[in-house]
């Protein structure tokens, strides 16, 4: 295992994928009782966009970046941003990028759990330092998708689980994702399982997304927005999430979000974006929305 999300942290990518995860735990919240989030590919927990790997690429100048300093972002967008500076220097609050588990950390009530799947050894060992003192969070160095066996389901009975592999090879990745949720959705088919995928060519992605319609849960959310054509594996095009057992309001909770983000986030021309229930048990709405005209940047 190569990849390092170092060289990626706070892109455009990052972006949506965080911003779907924050309105899932946010929506989580909205019940008293605790739950579990479940992230299966954990990395560190916090990359510094000063070091060596992200100054080779500055994807965050197309991410991340993009939104500070930004007037009227909707309340999602917003909530998110501060989510990334929580705790930042004034005078240059962008100097770490947080991952997906230091999210969940600022985000978790006292009764909430986190169980943080990383294999790459290093990676596992930092985030292990960046969260010893925090007592909901607990860390495994082994392989996600095999922990899920053992970890689901969880005590607390409801949840999250985030799937959000490297793709290294993206085709088989796919196979392997619908292998696991399969296993996964016997064990706890209630949970919500989100699950993120990169867009390079439109052909490898639409087979995936057709056999995730099809798996045995009563909705399935997809949020994806490109920023180039999708006609080229040679670069990362789009990128999407997919939510299983999706919170029955979660289009509502990201469509400002999404609309604003699509021209934020855009390389050359507006980016494409779509919003819409691969399956669902309620009407379903508009499958894509043009992009708007971005908030007014200070």
């Amino acid at each position: 295992m190569n990849y390092r999300h170092a060289y990626h942290a706070g892109n455009f990518a990052d972006v949506l994928k965080h911003t779907v995860l924050l309105a899932l735990l946010e929506s989580l919240q909205a019940k008293p009782t605790p739950f579990c989030y479940l992230d299966t590919h954990a990395g560190s927990g916090s990359y510094a966009l000063d070091s060596v790997e992200a100054g080779k690429t500055h994807e965050y100048l197309g991410g991340i970046a993009r939104l500070l300093g930004v007037d009227g972002l909707p309340p999602l967008l917003a909530r998110y941003r501060d989510l990334v500076l929580a705790g930042a220097d004034t005078a240059t609050p962008l100097r770490h990028y947080p991952g997906s588990p230091l999210f969940a950390a600022r985000l978790l009530r006292p009764d909430d759990q986190a169980q943080l799947c990383e294999l790459h050894p290093e990676e596992a060992a930092a985030l292990r330092a960046l969260l010893a003192h925090d007592k909901r969070m607990h860390v495994h160095q082994r392989d996600g998708y095999a922990a899920l066996k053992a970890l689901l389901p969880p005590a607390q009975k409801r949840g999250l689980v985030l799937i959000d592999p490297p793709y290294e090879l993206q085709e088989a990745e796919y196979a392997t994702i619908d292998k696991a949720l399969k296993a996964a959705l016997q064990r706890w088919p209630n949970g919500i399982y989100a699950v993120w995928y990169p867009v390079k060519l439109r052909s490898q992605v639409q087979p995936f997304l057709r056999a995730i319609g099809q798996l045995p849960v009563k909705r399935v959310l997809r949020a994806e927005i490109l920023v180039h054509a999708a006609n080229t594996p040679l670069r990362l095009n789009g990128a999407g999430m997919v939510v299983l057992n999706a919170p029955w309001d979660l289009d509502q909770r990201l469509r400002a979000a999404m609309t604003t983000l699509a021209p934020l986030l855009a390389q050359g021309d507006a980016a494409p974006w779509q919003l819409d229930w691969l399956r669902s048990d309620a009407p379903t709405p508009p499958r894509h929305q043009g992009p708007r005209t971005a908030p007014r940047q200070r």
